[in-house]
């Protein structure tokens, strides 16, 4: 049987003559008319001003220089996330310290983020908050505007994983002082790779735009006053990027088509609940991730990850806590014991959008045989609210 991937891109066909048009015109660079349309219409989409960049790792790094963010500085910064949503606090030469999720949305907890800001105000407070939207669902933004709005500590959204969720009928990424967007080849949509930084400040993403293009002065002479990165895309990949954003709303309708089919195929197992849909907004379910209650569902996460490798499905646990990284361990660090918990339990199910009727099927009676439930028969289009 073929390998059923994690999450792989979904073409819609509309992305050839996008990329045929840089090749016919030979704008094989780091600059053209797709470049300009894609981050037009990303802006658009949106509702901010936008710049293509190389990736969301470079967003970030962008961004949280456009914050300040400096040497010696502290960035506080979710815990429960991929690596890259905290090295590059590092490249500044700043100190990430991490701030927990709560079981609600696994996002970060507003309730420590207002901890650790009052313990910080008696002494160093930090330069920004990286928050994070975790497996395509926004964190509760609202009450942490609030408190960071309070003591002026700016905020970066790290929406890589969430493009097309929405926080109280706004876009993931436009709730933050700067928004960062990931187009990873494992993304809801994607540009093989890449990234996106908007800010309501257009300022601010010009520049971006200036770093990210090695920071060359004005003028004749290759001059520089600042240090800048090759940091752009390329005009190929933004076209991929601008068929992928055309089909954009319908890739989430069909990534949460699969989290509620798998949702109501497992209703009936114990010790197997699926991640939070927070009432205040909309979740893509980028990746469909559920708890595994050991006990309860009577095998273990990792006994289930590995009985589903062995039928030939790829799966994968929930994000290590950067906490309990090594590379991290030395941090200061508000809570932990909910994401620790999270990544102990959790595991990620087959999303890809162009996830067949019969592999997901394939998928779900791996997990029910594995712990002697009835196989099914069929999946229907589950119910899943607009």
């Amino acid at each position: 049987m073929k390998r059923i991937l994690l999450s792989i891109p979904h073409m819609s066909g509309a992305e050839t003559a996008y990329v045929q048009q840089a090749f016919d015109s030979n704008w094989l660079s780091t600059a053209g008319p797709n470049l300009s349309a894609f981050e037009v219409e990303f802006g658009n989409y949106v509702g901010l001003p936008a710049v293509a960049l190389a990736s969301g790792t470079a967003a970030i790094h962008l961004g949280l220089r456009l914050l300040g963010v400096g040497q010696g500085d502290k960035v506080f910064c979710s815990t429960l996330t991929f690596a890259a949503s905290a090295n590059p606090i590092r490249y500044l030469g700043a100190d990430p310290v991490f701030v927990d999720s709560n079981y609600e949305t696994w996002n970060m907890d507003p309730s420590l983020v207002a901890e650790a800001l009052r313990r910080s105000a008696s002494g160093k407070l930090p330069k920004a908050v990286v928050v994070v939207d975790l497996y395509g669902q926004c964190a509760d933004l609202e009450p942490i505007r609030e408190i960071c709005g309070q003591y002026g500590v700016p905020i970066l959204e790290d929406a890589a994983e969430a493009l097309g969720a929405n926080y109280r009928g706004k876009p993931a990424g436009t709730l933050g002082d700067v928004g960062v967007f990931s187009f990873n080849g494992n993304k809801i949509i994607t540009t093989t790779g890449g990234g996106m930084l908007v800010s309501a400040r257009a300022a601010w993403v010009n520049k971006a735009r200036f770093w990210s293009q090695q920071a060359r002065d004005p003028g004749l002479a290759y001059q520089h006053s600042e240090i800048g990165y090759n940091y752009s895309m390329s005009n190929v990949l933004a076209g991929i990027g601008r068929g992928q954003l055309a089909i954009l709303d319908l890739r989430v309708r069909q990534r949460r088509a699969i989290a509620f089919r798998y949702r109501r195929a497992f209703e009936d197992l114990p010790g197997i609940k699926p991640m939070p849909q927070a009432s205040y907004g909309l979740h893509t379910n980028w990746l469909s991730c559920f708890l595994v209650e050991e006990t309860e569902f009577g095998v273990s996460r990792d006994a289930l990850i590995a009985t589903l490798d062995d039928a030939n499905v790829e799966s994968r646990p929930v994000w290590k806590p950067m906490h309990l990284q090594p590379l991290y361990r030395d941090c200061e660090c508000y809570g932990g014991s909910v994401a620790a918990d999270l990544f102990r339990k959790g595991i990620c199910l087959p999303s890809s959008s162009s996830l067949s009727l019969e592999d997901q099927l394939r998928v779900i009676n791996a997990v029910r045989m594995l712990v002697g439930a009835s196989p099914l028969n069929q999946l229907a289009d589950a119910e899943c609210a607009p």
